[in-house]
Order: structure tokens, then sequence, then C-alpha cells
């Protein structure tokens, strides 16, 4: 490293915010930038730690633990701190597609693994990720590069999340002809619609790839229900007569609902965070922007579930104008500092005040979560009303297995006018996968081995979500090379892809 010392030197940092009373009147992109020499300190930061465990990519305790795509941290870091910007490019793109997004939204397991983070505040990898592609974009260095060559053979990927765009990007570099079939109206999948606009823009970012993707060759099919059965249908069957091999990348799309015997979860007014958000993005994209399907504004919203769908929900429901936003979680609220048994270099579950709940707290004066809670019940007068909570402990039940246990005395009853179940998702949708008489696993999801990514069906592959169950976008991109680079094996009989 060229700053051996710079960790040192210098404090992480990492860009501010736009302020909550600037950031709720829109839904632009809410992050700052640093300039550059803020980032090029950060680069100095990385401090030649000799066994870098940020890019290790692998799973300890169940979590991801270092990069999942093997990003060369520390070298486009020493390029940063040296101002070779471009080369710093030609690092990152080797390994990584679309860095634009992983910048953006990926939780970063790389910091979670640094090695500076054992007793000091880690490098700021993410951010450095993020401005070496905002700069290779302002500067002109992701210029379509279409293949010298086709191969005559055509691959239909089926799903255009971040493992079927990655899975389509390599093997268009391959020189395969390759077509996105998406069944909603634009490509992108939870990039699109699952991840609202101030967090990735829809058309600054999102949809700019896109078109790059198209002008490098891949070709997109919206509107394009593979297996399904309403107007926008394609037959499987004819997906397979007409093309040399096809790539599942189809997501964990069937959303975990209420427990079926909860009273109130049909009433009117009770959604899926994904509807919620899919419906609010696709209003700010229509021409002019629309009423959103599903609206917060002056409602009294209650979010069911954590993570960064519920985050999602809260400030989707903040910037239409709700009454009152509250989320619930089943879950204790997480330690501020690493516990003993979440040593380095597992993922740290550390308490996270993300933008939502920032901004519900300086709209409503308090953290929008109460934890260790669960809906007991749904009621209003044809339309939700109010919910019913109650607090829970966690204990074990006769197999030694934690289950939450309701607290006596803990009801509370408050008023919701539109519930909102951010509860994760049970894996893909079976439709498809019956019709291809692909073999499923014990929890739903497709059976291929990682790094193989074949089925058990000839020439078809599986990548992403709908493989190992709901996930990073960072894995996502992972699985996606991985199947491309097979698939071309598979139909070359080698393959030079990564």
């Amino acid at each position: 490293m060229g700053k051996p010392t710079g960790f040192l030197e210098y404090a992480r940092e990492i860009p501010a915010d736009r302020p909550p009373s600037e950031r709720l009147r829109d839904w632009n992109e809410f992050h700052l930038h640093l300039d550059e020499e803020q980032l090029r300190r950060q680069g100095a930061r990385c401090m030649d730690c000799g066994v870098p465990f940020c890019h290790t990519g692998r799973l300890i305790s169940g979590m991801a633990a270092g990069c999942p795509l093997h990003n060369l941290i520390p070298e486009f870091n020493d390029l940063v701190f040296r101002g070779f910007w471009h080369e710093a490019f030609a690092r990152l793109s080797k390994t990584n597609n679309f860095p634009e997004f992983t910048g953006r939204v990926c939780p970063a397991p790389c910091e979670g693994s640094c090695t500076l983070g054992i007793n000091r505040p880690a490098v700021a990898i993410k951010n450095n990720e993020c401005a070496i592609s905002d700069r290779a974009w302002a500067e002109g260095w992701t210029t379509p590069r279409p293949p010298k060559t086709r191969t005559g053979k055509k691959i239909a990927v089926i799903g255009s999340g971040p493992a079927g765009l990655a899975a389509a990007a390599q093997l268009n570099t391959a020189g395969h002809s390759v077509t996105v079939f998406e069944r909603a109206d634009r490509p992108g999948g939870l990039l699109m619609y699952g991840i609202p606009n101030m967090k990735l823009d829809k058309r600054g970012v999102v949809l700019r790839r896109v078109e790059t993707l198209k002008a490098e060759g891949v070709q997109f099919q919206c509107n394009a229900d593979v297996g399904g059965s309403g107007a926008n249908a394609v037959a499987p069957g004819k997906l397979l007569a007409e093309h040399d091999a096809i790539v599942l990348c189809t997501g964990a799309t069937a959303p975990r609902g209420l427990a079926p015997d909860l009273p109130g979860r049909d009433l009117p007014g009770v959604h899926f965070a994904v509807d919620f958000l899919t419906a609010n993005t696709k209003a700010i994209l229509a021409e002019p922007a629309a009423v959103p399907a599903i609206n917060a504004k002056g409602k009294h919203v209650i979010v069911i579930g954590g993570g960064d769908t519920g985050t999602d929900c809260v400030g989707t429901s903040l910037r239409q104008g709700c009454a009152s936003v509250r989320q619930i979680e089943i879950m204790p609220r997480a330690p501020e500092t690493r516990q003993a048994n979440n040593p380095w270099p597992e993922w740290p579950k550390v308490l996270k005040t993300d933008y939502g709940q920032e901004e519900a707290a300086a709209v409503q004066g308090e953290d929008p979560r109460v934890y260790l809670t669960t809906v007991k019940k749904i009621s209003g007068n044809g339309a939700v009303g109010e919910v019913t909570t109650v607090e829970v402990r966690w204990e074990k039940n006769a197999k030694g297995q934690f289950v939450p246990v309701e607290q006596a005395g803990t009801e509370r009853t408050q008023p919701a006018d539109l519930v909102l179940l951010a509860m994760g998702f049970l894996g893909p949708e079976q439709g498809l996968l019956k019709q291809l008489g692909v073999e499923t696993d014990a929890r739903g999801n497709i059976k291929a081995a990682h790094n193989e990514q074949k089925t058990g069906q000839a020439k078809i592959f599986a990548a992403g979500d709908c493989r190992r169950g709901q996930s990073l976008v960072v894995w996502a991109i992972n699985e996606g090379r991985a199947a491309a680079r097979e698939c071309d094996r598979f139909l070359m009989g080698e393959t030079q892809l990564p």
C-alpha cells in the first residue's frame, strides 16, 4: 500500500445525508458525496493487512463474510489513494458488473470483515466503490462494448433482477445472443420495484445500465410472463425449443404472509410491502407522475417486519405524507457493539439505524421501531382500523428451539389505516418450475449446486434468490456470473468467463 500508516492518521469518513426536512420532500437519492481529497484519504486507510478478509466472500455462521464478488478491494483502495481512478475502475470491473448498484444498496459485508474493523472503524469500502463507479459514468468510461463476434447460440434469461442482468451481461460478452424475459413492465426486478427511488435512482442508475446492455446487444422482452396464464403469458416449452439454454433468475418472490388464523389478515388495507413499494415506483415513473395505487397519505401506517424492506416502507410512507408510522419487530433490539459470540470476521449483528428510522424520528420525535412485539389481531369496520399487538419473549420449547411466547397483560391497540407486511420471502413461485420439471429442495428453492448452477434438466441453469433463497444483491450478481460461466462451458465445451 502507498500509505501503510494511513489507518493511524485518518479517521473513517462517509458522506453525510441530506437533512430529513429536505429529502422527505422528494424522491431523489439522499446521500451526498465526499470530495476527491476525502476519498483518497479513505483509500489510504486500507492498511496492507497481509491477509485481507474483505474479499473472501464466504459464509461464516450462516452470514456473509467478505465480498461475495471477491472484489479486489485493497487494490482499488490503493489506486484511489494514488488518484488512479481509471485504473481503479478497471480493477473493480474485473469482478463486478454493476458497482453502481452494490455501491448504493449492498450492506457491505466487506466492511464487516475488514481487518481494521477488529478494533477501529472499518475502511469505507462501499463508498469508495460507489465513487469509482460514479466517476466512471461521469468520465464516459462505461461506453457500450458489444462482442466482436457472435457464437450463434441463443440463450433465454428469465428474470431481469441483479442475477439475470449479470448472467445476461456475461453471456453477451462471450458472444451469445441473449434475450431477457421480464414479466413486469420495466427491467430490473427488485432493483426496479423492490428498492425505492431515494436509495437507487431508476432512470439515472438502473435504466441507464439497462440501456447500456441493450447497446451491447442484450435484448429485453418486458410484459413477458413465462409460465403464466394471462394475456402476457409465454410458454416455457416454446422457449426451450427456441433456445440453446435457459437461465432461471426469477427471484424469491413469494412473500411471507400473516398466520392463516390471525383475525383480520384479509381486511382491505393489509398489503405486502413489495406491492406497496412497486405501486409507488410506478407512480413516480409515470408520465406525468401519478398517485400510487396504494397510498399512505393521511393514514396511520403499521409496518410489520424489520430489515431493509421495512425501512423502505417507513421512508416511503413518510414521503407520501402519512399521519404516523410504526414498525413492529418480533426480534429483540440489536446491541450497539459486537458481542463475544459474534466475533470478527463474522457479519456484525449490531443495531442499525437506517434512513427511514432517522426520518421518522425527525418527524415524530422517536424511532418508529417497537421490538419484541407481534401482531395479535387486525380489526376494523369493513377495512383496517386498528391493530392489536402483544409483547413476546423468546424461550426454548420442548425441542430446544427458541420460539416467541406472548406476555400476558402487554396487549396494546393502536389506530391503523394501512398495514404493510415486510416479513421477507418464502422462496420462488412454483408454477414455472413445475412446468419445466425443475427439482426443488425442502425450502422450495431450485436444486442446483452453487458455482455449478446446473439444474437436473438439460440446458437449464439457475441463479440468484430462486436458487439460494432471499439474499443480497451482491450474492445475486455472484450467482448470475457463475451461471453464465457454466452455461458458456456447457454450450462451447470450455469458457473464458471468470
